[in-house]
């Protein structure tokens, strides 16, 4: 296989992954926290804990490596405007994804503890459901954003 459609094919896949990934994530978290059973939720976020790491992880790792090397293969500058427009926005997707993380362990923790006591949720739960919810949009809008970017490729002057 020739050495850029490898990398595209690379760098598309983790797009994907982390799209794919994402979405799934927050559909399985708000459909679990729906039910408001601890030990459900706690199992669901555990395995949603393994996917991020897993999956997302991965993908994250994954993306600015193919995208310099696509960049550089191509030619194209990281300086313009849509690639900084895209990096910017994968910057600030991790800024809110690094919390996610965070905060989907002390779910699945603060889940497991009630479900092992028989006790309903905890108030420190919700609170921090709410917050993972609020997060996942700008996240999630920001990685649509960064996907259109890649392919429209718009001519962007950002200075």
């Amino acid at each position: 296989m020739e050495w850029l459609l490898l990398l595209r094919w690379l760098h598309v896949l983790g797009a994907t992954v982390l799209l794919g990934t994402g979405a799934g994530i927050a559909f399985f978290m708000v459909m679990a926290h729906r039910t408001r059973d601890p030990a459900l939720i706690a199992h669901v976020a555990g395995t949603v804990v393994v996917a991020d790491w897993l999956f997302t992880a991965s993908a994250v790792l994954l993306q600015p490596v193919t995208g310099y090397l696509l960049a550089r293969e191509i030619g194209w500058s990281l300086s313009e405007g849509w690639i900084m427009l895209s990096l910017a926005l994968y910057i600030l997707t991790g800024c809110f994804w690094l919390p996610v993380v965070w905060i989907q362990h002390r779910l699945r923790r603060l889940a497991s503890e009630a479900a092992a006591s028989a006790a309903p949720l905890p108030k420190r739960y919700f609170q921090l459901y709410r917050v993972w919810f609020a997060c996942g949009f700008p996240a999630f809008l920001s990685v649509l954003a960064i996907i259109w970017l890649m392919l429209a490729r718009p001519s962007l002057m950002l200075w």
